[in-house]
């Protein structure tokens, strides 16, 4: 039997006369409906279109009359028919697989509908628990913060005079290089050198300097811009198109590339350049325009996908609830 998909919406009056025609034409061509509402399975593309109607390959767009209903009804039919005579086997799997709804089809369906809950949840918490290393390492706890520390340390170089420090004197303690003459030194407060980054990476901290964050301040700004840009897209329905590819590289990629490459170039020991330790202020500025322009360059194009995965799905979960209704 053929599956005929509606678009529709509450209050859509077109939509209910195409329900009426459709059911006027099932003795001619018999079929199951399929109404899927466009704003309970969150599909806006279809907003400025219902009522459409989707028979197998074939889509109408309003307004479309009984007639037309009638011939795209023949014609999809017709297909079915020639399929079926070509390939049965494969075309009565076809059927029967769309007749069911299983365990992953559930969990995918789910997914599609709360990926950016799952997104945001997984950014503040990789945010978070950076944050929390140092909060049990100051209350004492230092297993459950070495923990963190170690695993994170996979992740991050965690040097303590490119991190930030909370609990102490001051938020970060930079290199002398980088010329910030109103803090501290790294080599100052700690009396190591910038040089043995083993040191600088082991050191967490003590009551007077503070305890460091898990994370180095350009990982802190990137997934906490993440993060924010989560939180917008999510709070404004997922609507936002995509950031264009050449301001994301112009804005996103290039000041962070230009920051990044030029410290490590200038500390090579070659003389390639000036020897330059980049800031606090400036890590942030450009991990946090990294990290928020390739959040939003990415997340509408991922809504894209999981809008298509929403709309098969609704369908098919729709389908085996009629089945499973007329069995």
């Amino acid at each position: 039997m053929l599956t005929v998909t509606l678009y529709t919406r509450k209050g859509c009056h077109l939509c209910e006369q195409a329900v009426q025609d459709l059911d006027s034409l099932q003795e001619q061509v018999p079929h199951r409906l399929v109404e899927v509402d466009i704003e309970e399975e969150e599909l806006p593309e279809y907003l400025e279109r219902i009522p459409v109607i989707e028979i197998g390959p074939y889509t109408i767009d309003a307004p479309f009359d009984r007639r037309k209903l009638a011939i795209t009804l023949g014609a999809a039919q017709d297909r079915q028919d020639q399929l079926a005579k070509v390939d049965a086997a494969a075309h009565q799997k076809r059927l029967e697989r769309g007749k069911t709804f299983n365990f992953w089809d559930r969990i995918f369906f789910w997914l599609s509908r709360r990926y950016m809950v799952v997104f945001n949840s997984f950014a503040f918490l990789y945010v978070g628990l950076a944050f929390l290393a140092p909060v049990l390492l100051s209350g004492g706890n230092v297993q459950p913060a070495n923990l963190i520390y170690n695993v994170y340390g996979r992740m991050c170089h965690q040097l303590a005079y490119r991190s930030w420090f909370i609990f102490g004197e001051q938020a970060a303690y930079p290199r002398a290089s980088a010329g910030i003459g109103n803090l501290t030194t790294y080599e100052q407060a700690t009396g190591l050198s910038p040089d043995d980054l083993e040191a600088a990476y082991t050191f967490r901290g003590d009551r007077t300097l503070g305890y460091k964050v898990a994370l180095c301040q350009r990982d802190v700004a990137i997934y906490g811009s993440i993060l924010l840009f989560g939180l917008v897209f999510s709070a404004t329905k997922r609507v936002l198109p995509p950031l264009p590819v050449l301001v994301w590289v112009v804005v996103g990629l290039m000041p962070i590339g230009v920051d990044g490459i030029s410290q490590i170039l200038s500390q090579l020991p070659w003389d390639i350049l000036p020897v330059r330790e980049s800031t606090p202020l400036l890590r942030t500025i450009t991990g946090s325009l990294f990290g928020f322009t390739t959040a939003w360059f990415s997340y509408p194009v991922i809504e894209d996908a999981m809008v298509e995965t929403r709309k098969v799905l609704s369908i098919k979960q729709k389908a085996s609830q009629i089945h499973t209704g007329s069995a």
